[in-house]
């Protein structure tokens, strides 16, 4: 269904659209396409899982789109109503093209009230991936009566720093983006682990033929402030991150918040997760979530 405006695929390359649909067809649940009009923009997102289920909003990284999840929605579809955006203004379907431009963190905040009121749900259960996690954590500061449960997927700038070497390593496809770049600068993160070949190429298209903005960059929560947030959290850290020393982030999520329980993912890297593993991502997310039910 498209909801309050048309269809966001004319506007992406044909090659980049074709990749995207094929990831998503082959979610192995129902998934049905809306999209949803904002101040900021027209959002794309994808809804599956049981009309009357508690509602569970997934953020996915920067660059990655909601087809990310492939691997987790029919665990999680099973006991929720999965509401997945695009993120707004980067790679996919939701392109920051509203009368409200998105300058801060805070814009991203408005973004997301607007998603959640135009389901009609008053708080949701929420997890976020890499750049993702942080959007949901900044949601969960937000609005902490919104906010039923927090999972953070492998989370930049959070809780510790991105490392030196990744960035300057990141720095080409920054700078010139083209399809080789991404896909050689994943490969080089996953270090041998095995990547979903379908996925990558949404990422690698993306990343070199699709219109973004320019991406938020939000700093670090201050230290105060995640000490009062109450909202119970779960941290999942990829064991082979080079996105960040994932020591250092389960040290400060552990210091910092009063209610997190952390987990380390074996076998996995930054731009694996929420993929690599996936049973094991599965089973901790249903588990946290299944707590607070």
């Amino acid at each position: 269904m498209v909801d309050d405006a048309h269809s966001h695929s004319t506007r992406a390359p044909a090659s980049f659209s074709a990749a995207y649909d094929a990831v998503l067809a082959a979610w192995p649940v129902p998934v049905e396409p809306v999209d949803v009009r904002t101040d900021f923009g027209t959002t794309r997102v994808n809804v599956c899982g049981p009309a009357d289920a508690p509602p569970l909003v997934l953020l996915p990284g920067g660059g990655t789109t909601s087809t990310v999840w492939y691997a987790n929605v029919a665990e999680l579809a099973a006991t929720h109503r999965v509401y997945a955006p695009d993120i707004l203004g980067d790679v996919g379907h939701s392109p920051a093209e509203g009368p409200r431009p998105v300058k801060k963190l805070a814009d991203l905040m408005d973004w997301l009230d607007t998603l959640l009121s135009h389901f009609g749900i008053d708080a949701a259960d929420v997890c976020g991936y890499s750049y993702g996690a942080r959007i949901a954590l900044g949601y969960a500061l937000h609005a902490r009566d919104r906010v039923r449960r927090l999972a953070l997927i492998d989370p930049n700038n959070c809780f510790a720093g991105m490392k030196p070497g990744y960035l300057l390593h990141a720095l080409p496809l920054l700078i010139r983006p083209t399809a080789a770049r991404a896909r050689a600068h994943i490969a080089w993160e996953a270090g041998g682990l095995p990547l979903d070949a379908a996925w990558q190429e949404v990422y690698a298209l993306g990343a070199a033929r699709t219109p973004r903005a320019k991406v938020v960059m939000a700093r670090r929560p201050p230290a105060g402030r995640l000490r009062e947030l109450t909202v119970p959290t779960l941290v999942l850290l990829a064991r082979h991150s080079k996105v960040h020393d994932i020591e250092r982030v389960r040290a400060g999520a552990e210091e910092l918040l009063p209610d997190v329980e952390c987990a380390v993912i074996e076998n996995a890297s930054h731009h694996g997760l929420p993929m690599s593993n996936s049973e094991k991502v599965n089973r901790r997310l249903s588990a946290f979530f299944a707590a607070g039910a």
